[in-house]
């Protein structure tokens, strides 16, 4: 209740703070010559004394649109579809709100047939409150998985751990089609190397979000949106492509899409099977003792993944939909090592183990989502989403370990296991998002509960006399619940060439985690509730035509994922093992950024984060010759980044995207065992694609990162791709082949050093990322009355730095 009252009180602060200005609202219907609806045109309004672009809309599915917060002057309201003539009309000295009624366009004097359409997506669009990598744009993105794309996309960095780094941060939210996922660590990564590259349309990166999203991701929101055409009538593709690099992989894709005036019915079907094959060498002394672990790895994979969903159109201002998605996932991973270990004072080993991981792994996810949207044309939108998932896996790991004596002819000791980890998590979550024209300016608001339910089993068996028995002291139960509960303001406000957006979100978190022995003892119990307000905002200046600038603030949290809570302790072999940490604590980020963008096209801009009670992945002593993996909270972490990202057309032939990331950052020790880093790193992304004759397309692109840190821990040295690919269509451009290869110089493995306690290592490890990939997507049925939201003009990334 006290969370309702602070919402009722700041609504009412704002509302006497803005309601001295007046703006004023633009409406109208479009049909065509037969007075039937156009949706999704294209509206936008220009002012008549500079050209300034001040508004952009699109019409809904009854053809109406609304231009809102629209100030006192002369424009230029232009409405344009394809195979339609524009409508344009002058609007002089708008004082009062102003309904244009019905506008009509007449046919395009040439067929639409006879016009070719060229029509594509920038690699990268730098948005006002987001960066977009349109993956449909990339040719060297063919045949890849969600996971490899996250190495394409500018500012990302994947550490050793499999940890995402953003603009030198890590902490990052994953949304799929704007819906946040609840699953993390180990498990998220499956997820998202299960999911085709031939499926997904672009992903978002979102570093400053407004408080209308979960406060979840230190470092920002990454925001993967599925292929879902919009295209009237039937239409549908499929898509295959072979992969090779050390080992060959496959995958296969198909998208279908029936939409009418009453409802959209559409879905996607993807596939991908074959192996990876990696290595890590870890160099490690502790206590005086080396051990050189090196690993070589086969992940052999098959992966379905299944959506449908439909969206029933009630009236104009009324949309239900229903959306259903689902994976499998079955994996076989084949691990081996071959580790020397000897005395600091000898000259020879003293013994080396030879161990083996065979790791069996089942997934069943699936997930359900019924949503209702309310849309006014007087700016009054009300949205809810109910949403339940389950997250099933079954894990099944063979361990044999020997000791050998230094010529490796006699067995010193041994000792063999085998670890069942059955895993549940189920996932249910109801949320409303509100929002009206309030004193000028659009206010939302909303509320959101989420619970999530994980239990986890660990089995440890020991191999004695050739039966495994059931090791009771090693193994255990862990269950973990988490309820959250949340609510938001947003309030978004133009006027003149200024945009003002204020937000406050606060945040409930109710979690119970309890360990409990095969001896039904409780060993470890952890309770939490805590509350965190989250306050955004940003204030926009359009200084002219050509340049605008943005200051934008906001703080987030990244809770730990499940899997760093449960401490279970999983072996990796006989030296080594992973557990987790149940007192692991919340790291909190402020982050403050200042942005200028020119043109539309050139956009730089300077970031400040700090982040208190940062954790990390150490490896720590455990005794004299064991090591464990463990997330600790053991620093507090400065950044300073500079970005800058330019779009260019050298000749009608070449174009040119480049994308720098500049940054200092600083991790300062809170953990007595950790060393204090400062470190300066720089990351370069580029791209260039040439129209060649035969109308072929080739793409070159590339990127590079200096020493950096990953993840407060690994100092590492430089690494970076470079990929090439090129583009044919076929048949009327109904068929599109592309050969794409990755990685060439094989300059993408890592190498680095780190330090903890008593224990320091020296790494290095990749994956047969040196590929050629072969695909073919052919798309069939209506392609060409096309949805306004699905064309790229010369106005949508302008059109998104406009606020309504």
């Amino acid at each position: 209740m006290k969370y309702l009252k602070v919402i009722t009180i700041l609504f009412l602060l704002i509302g006497n703070f803005t309601g001295y200005s007046q703006d004023y609202t633009i409406t109208a219907r479009v049909v065509d010559q037969q007075a039937q609806a156009i949706p999704y045109a294209t509206v936008t309004l220009s002012r008549l004394s500079d050209s300034l672009l001040i508004k952009t809309g699109i019409t809904n599915e009854a053809g109406y649109f609304q231009l809102k917060n629209v100030r006192n002057a002369d424009y230029l309201l232009r409405v344009s579809y394809i195979g339609l003539q524009a409508f344009t009309t002058q609007i002089n000295n708008l004082n009062a709100d102003l309904d244009l009624e019905t506008l009509v366009l007449a046919p395009a004097t040439e067929a639409l047939d006879e016009v070719k359409l060229i029509s594509k997506k920038p690699l990268v669009q730098v948005l006002a409150d987001k960066t977009v990598f349109n993956v449909e744009s990339s040719l060297t993105a063919t045949g890849s998985n969600s996971w490899e794309l996250l190495r394409m996309a500018p500012g990302l960095i994947i550490d050793n751990n499999g940890g995402i780094i953003l603009e030198g941060k890590t902490g990052v939210q994953f949304y799929f089609d704007g819906k946040p996922s609840q699953l993390s660590g180990d498990d998220l990564k499956m997820y998202l190397e299960s999911l085709q590259s031939n499926s997904i349309s672009s992903i978002e990166i979102i570093t400053q979000p407004s408080s209308k999203y979960d406060a979840a991701g230190s470092a920002g929101i990454i925001n993967i949106i599925f292929k879902k055409d919009k295209n009237l009538g039937t239409n549908a593709s499929v898509s295959g492509s072979f992969t090779y690099g050390d080992r060959a992989r496959y995958s296969s894709s198909a998208l279908f899409n029936n939409r009418n005036k009453t409802g959209n019915l559409y879905g996607n079907y993807s596939n991908g099977f074959g192996d990876y094959v990696s290595f890590l060498y870890l160099f490690r002394t502790q206590n005086n003792t080396q051990f050189d672990a090196r690993t070589e790895t086969i992940y052999n994979y098959n992966n379905n993944n299944l959506r449908l969903g439909y969206d029933w159109f009630i009236n104009s201002k009324n949309t239900l939909g229903i959306l259903v998605n689902g994976n499998t996932a079955n994996t076989f991973t084949n691990n081996d090592s071959r580790t020397p270990i000897r005395d600091l004072n000898s000259a020879s080993n003293d013994s080396i183990l030879i161990a083996q991981n065979r790791n069996q792994s089942k997934t069943t996810n699936y997930n359900a989502n019924l949503n209702y949207k309310y849309q006014d044309t007087l700016g009054t939108l009300l949205n809810i989403d109910a949403d339940y998932g389950n997250y099933e896996n079954t894990r099944d790991a063979f361990q044999p370990n020997f000791y050998f004596d230094p010529s490796e002819s006699n067995i010193l000791n041994q000792s063999i296991t085998r670890q069942l980890t059955p895993k549940n998590i189920e996932i249910a979550s109801f949320k409303t998002d509100y929002e009206q024209n309030l004193a000028g300016g659009v206010a939302a608001t909303g509320f959101k509960i989420s619970r999530v339910e994980t239990d986890n089993i660990f089995d440890f068996f020991d191999k004695i006399n050739g039966q495994f028995i059931l090791n009771q002291e090693q193994s255990n139960t862990f269950s973990y619940t988490e309820i959250i509960r949340a609510a938001y303001i947003n309030y978004n406000r133009r006027w003149e060439k200024w945009n003002l957006r204020l937000g406050l979100r606060v945040e409930n978190t109710r979690s119970d985690g309890k360990l409990e022995s095969a001896q039904n003892n409780v060993n470890n119990r952890v309770k939490r509730n805590y509350t965190n307000w989250f306050p955004s905002g940003g204030l926009t200046y359009q200084f002219n035509s050509k340049n605008q600038f943005a200051i934008t603030y906001s703080k987030r949290i990244q809770r730990p994922d499940y899997a760093s809570l449960n401490p279970f302790e999983y072996k990796i072999d006989e030296l080594s093992s992973s557990r987790g940490n149940p007192f692991l604590q919340p790291q909190y980020t402020d982050n403050l950024k200042l942005s200028h963008t020119h043109n539309y096209t050139l956009t730089t801009a300077l970031s400040y984060s700090y982040v208190t009670d940062f954790f990390a992945q150490v490896t720590q002593a455990d005794g004299e010759n064991k090591n464990f993996i463990s997330p600790q909270n053991i620093a507090n972490q400065e950044v300073i980044n500079l970005s800058i990202s330019y779009p260019k057309k050298i000749k009608d032939w070449w174009n040119l995207y480049l994308s720098l990331n500049a940054y200092t950052s600083s991790y300062k020790a809170t953990n007595e065992d950790f060393v204090s880093i400062n470190q300066e790193t720089l990351s370069l992304y580029a791209q260039n694609t040439f129209n060649l004759p035969a109308d072929i397309q080739m793409e070159v692109s590339g990127w590079y990162s200096s020493p950096s840190v990953w993840a407060g821990t690994y100092n590492t040295r430089s690494l970076g791709s470079l990929n090439v690919a090129f583009q044919k269509k076929f048949l009327n451009e109904n068929l599109n082949a592309r050969l794409a290869f990755n990685d060439i110089l094989y300059t993408s493995p890592w190498q680095g050093t780190t330090r903890y306690g008593v224990v320091f290592i020296e790494g290095r490890g990749g994956s047969d990322s040196r590929t050629v990939t072969f695909s073919l997507n052919y798309k069939f049925g209506n392609q060409n009355v096309k949805n306004a939201r699905k064309r790229d003009t010369g106005l949508d990334e302008e059109a998104a730095r406009v606020s309504n």
